[in-house]
């Protein structure tokens, strides 16, 4: 389990957490932002699941949350996995005709 980069990927290799500031050095993204985070939650209020933390409203943009932990994780590339979303979006395209 690693820190990466949510949008390319790119390894995070230094102990510390990103500061507020900081980007990815390949894709230029904010490092320090809900995406990130590990109590980023889609399904949880305002998609955190720390309940002390102010509501976020751009989760992929650098913010001043006290509570951002950088999440550990194994890197899959940026795919969605949200099996609501396809189904609903499967079932619009049934319902016209697409």
């Amino acid at each position: 389990m690693t820190r990466h980069c949510h949008r390319c990927g790119w390894l995070w290799t230094l102990r510390d957490a990103p500061g507020r500031s900081e980007s990815c050095p390949s894709c230029r993204a904010d490092l320090r932002v809900c995406l990130n985070c590990r109590f980023h939650d889609r399904q949880a209020a305002h998609q955190c699941r720390e309940r002390r933390a102010e509501p976020v409203a751009e989760k992929d943009s650098a913010n001043f949350c006290e509570y951002f932990d950088f999440q550990l994780r194994e890197w899959r590339g940026a795919t969605r996995t949200d099996a609501r979303e396809d189904e609903a979006r499967a079932q619009l395209r049934r319902l016209l005709g697409d």
